[in-house]
């Protein structure tokens, strides 16, 4: 880029922007811009004499990348993604608003360290540090912090009307955590082995990504109603397991004191 002389002055041509422009248009900073080209987020601009032009397709690659980072993805997996997506349509791109889709639509809620605070009845630091790592909460940098998952801490503040701390509900998050990646690995792994490699070994055809596409949207709710039921399944089996001990062991108590 450095023979390139981004001019300041308008474009020419209809839906071309110069860099300065195009920063104005995306509320982003020229420097960012040009990190996102080096990083290879970014198609370079279209050249013209000496001059960098960008066009509707580079609007739409930042307003992706904004949208995957909003999820969670970091620049490095981000840029994973866009090069396993090249060409010239717009298919690519809605397979990777497809991923980039969360699974769930609450909407997240911005909670400050006061308002967590009165909601643990703790100013524990290590509650903070241990929800930031289970993926629950994301600070947004100026002391304030997005609640990923509010239907998540309702059931939490229930757990506490029930007489469980804070701490003990994160623990058992965390359990909760541990296995749900494992289910999460297992449908992604189901996906990439039977789509996406199948897809990969035939040159990825532009003509089959909105077919990737469908069975990735297909997959969510197959993955959260199988998940629902068989935890429904899991959670009888082992109530009656747990509960068929307790009782048989009050009844023993019972017996022991007459």
């Amino acid at each position: 880029m450095s023979d390139v002389t981004e001019a300041p002055e308008r474009a020419t041509h209809d839906g071309d922007l110069t860099i300065d422009e195009l920063a104005q248009r995306t509320g982003m900073t020229v420097r960012n811009i040009r990190a996102h080209q080096s990083r290879g987020l970014l198609p370079p601009p279209d050249v013209r004499g000496r001059t960098g032009y960008y066009g509707p397709s580079h609007l739409a690659r930042i307003e992706l990348i904004r949208e995957m980072q909003g999820q969670g993805f970091n620049l490095q997996a981000i840029r994973r993604l866009v090069d396993a997506a090249p060409g010239s349509s717009e298919e690519p791109l809605r397979f990777l608003r497809a991923v980039a889709e969360p699974y769930t639509q609450e909407q997240p809620e911005v909670l400050t360290r006061e308002d967590l605070a009165q909601r643990w009845g703790s100013t524990d630091p290590g509650l903070l540090e241990r929800a930031i790592k289970l993926g629950l909460l994301r600070p947004l940098g100026d002391g304030s912090y997005e609640d990923i998952s509010p239907r998540l801490t309702r059931a939490g503040k229930e757990l506490e009307a029930l007489g469980v701390p804070a701490a003990v509900g994160l623990e058992l998050a965390t359990t909760i955590r541990r296995h749900a990646d494992g289910v999460a690995r297992a449908y992604v792994k189901l996906f990439v082995e039977q789509v996406w490699k199948p897809f990969e070994e035939a040159g990825a055809p532009e003509d089959r990504w909105p077919e990737v596409r469908d069975a990735l949207e297909r997959l969510r709710p197959l993955a959260a109603d199988t998940l629902l039921a068989i935890f429904g399944v899991a959670m009888a089996d082992a109530s009656e397991e747990a509960f068929g001990r307790e009782i048989e062991r009050l009844q023993r108590r019972r017996r022991s004191k007459h």
